[in-house]
């Protein structure tokens, strides 16, 4: 590939100049392969004097936040060296988008599989090594809600005090804003307010503060090729810092049963993890958390991502976005608002 050459916003030439100021290796770029690009996060990997690199940028046509949450992915992975959390090695990072026209960073390549786009072997044949798998994410989630954030400087990262409490109201607003993107549009959520007038009525007293890796599910981690157990937790743009089991609820969320549908990333996968009560007395142990309101984070994860997902829907009767895209995605919201009732029946 030519030195010169421009990879979706990524100026190899430039690139290289950049390494040099940091004297991260000498010489061309090599074996330079584009891994996700288009409207999603820029990963480009790429060799350089016999090490290999994977660049992680916004998109080329980026979002308002986009270089504030690569700045943000670069510090948690900074600050996570040394921990037993499974993440990328973090390897160097630019705030200043003068160099390549967004933040970016550098990490170390993942020997791994996303599950959430298919099992290789033995993996696929092996419900054994499918049920640990639920419990190496789980495993995860709980190594992340050990680290001390005060320790590896993310003490000032986001606002812990009134976290919980601010979520129902955050989300309610959320959904209430969606009449901005059409006016055709109503929440036809059943269950919706009940669901959050109840969050708000059960909210667990006390919340220890922690990491939060805030999209905590099987399409955003990656397993080892030779086993159950995770090789990295990815995609960490949306870390902060407050109730660390709200990444056990989304596990919760998306392991409920619903008699309907399967939903979520990887949900035939996630089927086969062992059972709610399983997973969630794996965390405690684990991460030595009390897991007693662990349904109230449940219901909150299935609130949270119903309402999110609403979003595309209203978008879709707008005509911004794809009608079958809207419609499957409302599916999934009202199946998620089952599981929140299921939930709450059962609490």
């Amino acid at each position: 590939m030519n030195p010169n050459e421009t990879v979706d916003g990524v100026d190899l030439d430039r690139l290289r100049q950049w390494m040099d100021d940091h004297h991260l290796g000498s010489g061309d770029l090599t074996d330079v392969a584009l891994l996700t690009g288009g409207t999603q996060n820029v990963l480009v990997r790429f060799r350089r004097d016999g090490r290999d690199y994977v660049l992680r940028r916004p998109p080329v046509h980026k979002r308002a936040n986009s270089d504030e949450t690569m700045r943000r992915e670069s510090r948690v992975l900074a600050a996570l060296a040394g921990t037993d959390v499974p993440h990328p090695g973090f390897i160097a990072g630019e705030s200043d988008v003068e160099v390549l026209g967004a933040s970016f960073y550098l990490m170390e390549p993942v020997d791994g599989f996303n599950a959430a786009a298919g099992l290789p072997e033995p993996h696929r044949s092996d419900p054994t090594m499918q049920r640990e798998m639920g419990l190496a994410l789980v495993d995860g989630a709980a190594t992340l809600s050990t680290v001390d954030h005060e320790q590896v400087g993310l003490g000032d990262l986001g606002r812990p005090d009134g976290y919980l409490e601010r979520q129902v109201g955050r989300w309610r607003k959320e959904l209430a804003g969606y009449r901005e993107i059409s006016d055709q549009w109503v929440p036809d959520i059943p269950g919706v307010d009940e669901v959050g007038n109840w969050l708000d009525a059960n909210r667990p007293e006390n919340s220890a503060p922690g990491i939060i890796h805030g999209d905590y599910h099987t399409a955003n981690v990656m397993y080892r090729h030779d086993g159950p157990q995770l090789a990295a937790i990815v995609d960490w743009e949306l870390a902060t810092i407050g109730d660390p089991l709200i990444d056990l609820g989304l596990i919760i969320a998306f392991r409920t049963h619903d008699d309907q549908a399967s939903v979520g990333p990887g949900a035939d996968l996630v089927q086969a993890f062992p059972p709610v009560d399983d997973l969630v007395a794996r965390y405690a142990q684990r991460s030595g958390r009390d897991v007693s309101a662990a349904a109230w984070y449940g219901v909150l994860a299935c609130y949270k991502t119903g309402i999110i997902l609403e979003g595309t829907h209203a978008r879709a009767i707008a005509g911004k976005a794809a009608k079958a895209t809207g419609d499957t995605l409302h599916a999934i919201t009202l199946s998620l608002f089952r599981k929140a009732d299921r939930l709450i029946r059962e609490s």
